[in-house]
């Protein structure tokens, strides 16, 4: 029956996607939803509950665990679900790919169909104005939140311009420049791009073979034009040309970077999927800028080959570092994949972990630089806390990534610029960025995007002043939207 709610309470129902990198911005936004008066309920995948819980408690609970109930003793109105993804939590879904994805792209979509509508009958005659919020990946989000008659805001974690890439993906597609197919030439037409080369797309325009994956990411790009709403997790003022263009074609506010409300222990959420080890003994040890932060992200594996001449470079250049070095980054080998007595040699001048607190290290004064994997978060982070650059791009948007960070802002320096990683590339690189004279110019540039950064979370800044506009839009079009249920 149809029901005008005009004077209800907005409620975002949140589903997480199930990595590292989706699962911190998307806790953020949650976060700041709820300090902005919304209620939310936020889902996590049950086997992700399950894993940030046994990092977080050092032992895995009950999935009666809530991860918020800190955020609402500073009186958040959030609560908290998991969904199931039809696997035992305990099955390997990255070792089996292939069948958590079929199953994913299949059938999880009905499991989030399932979960929304329990909410709508149980609070049927409630006080509550329901809207969706998923990840734009989520391929599945506009034909649920269509059947329910909800309004849909997609967000997007990454910057504007890879959103904008795979938004005019069959624009690039009649052009003929993806695939890419190895090819180097520069692109000028794509709306709000002045000039991009081809091999500076993402990952996934560059491969010629369509696999699940391509499809589920292409098709919610063909989805997320009919959403109400995009939430970026961006600045205007670094991607002002990029976002006008596509706030032409749909409402599109930059809102980032989204992780303030970390700084507020009232509102501390477990988000982190690996256990994170004490290092800022060790650093607050180490002289103000001395010391190379190393990570390469959550996800993508590297090449033991690779390992190895980075582990040569500091021994080259001598520089004190701490590199986060994940189980599982290389995929064989990986009891091994330091050279040979490489620990006790650095035993002075380094300290490995497998996994820390990225935002605690990068926030030292000991930290003069970041060897990193250019993931978007990574990114953000780093700038917001003036750490220039030494980029190696794996996959996915880390690719575009770079060319922003290295090319376009000037934050940062190319780890290798031939076709491989030579140890003596990796130290020469290394003794460039963390020498401030020889670095001079990277600092000069990460300061005024330091600047920008935080004017734009200023009380008057523009991502605060995008998401006051947001917020303001969001519940005049639930004010006006009749539904049906």
């Amino acid at each position: 029956m149809a029901n005008t709610r005009n004077q209800k309470q907005p409620h975002a129902i949140m589903i997480a996607l199930h990595l590292q990198g989706h699962i911190i911005p998307c806790t953020d936004l949650a976060l700041k939803l709820a300090s902005n008066g919304f209620t939310v309920t936020f889902a996590h995948l049950e086997f992700i509950h399950h894993q940030i819980i046994a990092t977080s408690h050092g032992q895995d609970q009950t999935t009666g665990t809530d991860i918020f109930t800190e955020a609402r003793k500073s009186g958040l109105d959030i609560n908290y679900a998991t969904i199931s993804d039809g696997f035992p939590v305990e099955f390997d879904r990255f070792s089996y790919l292939d069948q958590f994805m079929q199953s994913y792209i299949h059938d999880f979509p009905s499991r989030v169909d399932e979960f929304i509508g329990e909410i709508m009958r149980t609070h049927l005659s409630s006080d509550y104005e329901y809207f969706l919020v998923a990840d734009t990946f989520s391929f599945w989000a506009r034909k649920i939140a269509e059947k329910y008659g909800m309004v849909c805001v997609s967000f997007w974690t990454e910057p504007a311009m890879v959103f904008s890439l795979y938004y005019h993906l069959e624009l690039l597609k009649r052009n003929g420049h993806v695939p890419v197919n190895g090819r180097r030439e520069e692109v000028d037409y794509v709306p709000g791009i002045r000039a991009i080369n081809t091999k500076d797309f993402m990952s996934y325009l560059q491969d010629s073979e369509l696999t699940l994956l391509h499809k589920a990411i292409f098709g919610a790009f063909d989805d997320v034009k009919r959403a109400d709403f995009i939430l970026c997790n961006t600045v205007e003022e670094l991607e002002k040309e990029a976002i006008s263009a596509l706030h032409k074609n749909q409402p599109f506010y930059a809102v980032g970077p989204l992780f303030l409300s970390r700084d507020f222990p009232q509102a501390s959420v477990p988000r982190s999927l690996l256990p994170e080890s004490e290092c800022m003994e060790w650093l607050n040890a180490k002289a103000p800028g001395s010391v190379l932060y190393v990570s390469f992200g959550s996800l993508a594996t590297i090449e033991k080959d690779v390992i190895l001449e980075i582990a040569g470079g500091f021994l080259l250049s001598g520089v004190s570092f701490i590199w986060s070095l994940r189980p599982g980054i290389v995929a064989s080998d990986e009891d091994s994949m330091l050279p040979d007595g490489f620990r006790h040699r650095i035993k002075d001048q380094g300290l490995i972990v497998p996994w820390c607190k990225q935002w605690q290290v990068l926030s030292s004064p000991g930290i003069g630089g970041f060897l990193t994997h250019c993931g978007w978060n990574s990114t953000l982070e780093s700038i917001w806390f003036g750490v220039p650059m030494i980029c190696y791009p794996l996959f996915t948007d880390q690719i575009t990534n770079r060319k922003i960070v290295v090319d376009d802002w000037k934050v940062g320096l190319n780890l290798c610029d031939g076709k491989y990683v030579t140890r003596e590339e990796v130290g020469e690189k290394i003794e460039t960025l963390m020498n401030e004279e020889k670095s001079c110019a990277l600092r000069q540039e990460i300061k005024k995007l330091r600047n920008t950064l935080q004017n734009a979370l200023s009380e008057d800044g523009s991502s605060e002043r995008n998401f006051a506009r947001f917020v303001d839009d969001v519940k005049k079009k639930l004010s006006s939207q009749n539904v049906s249920v």
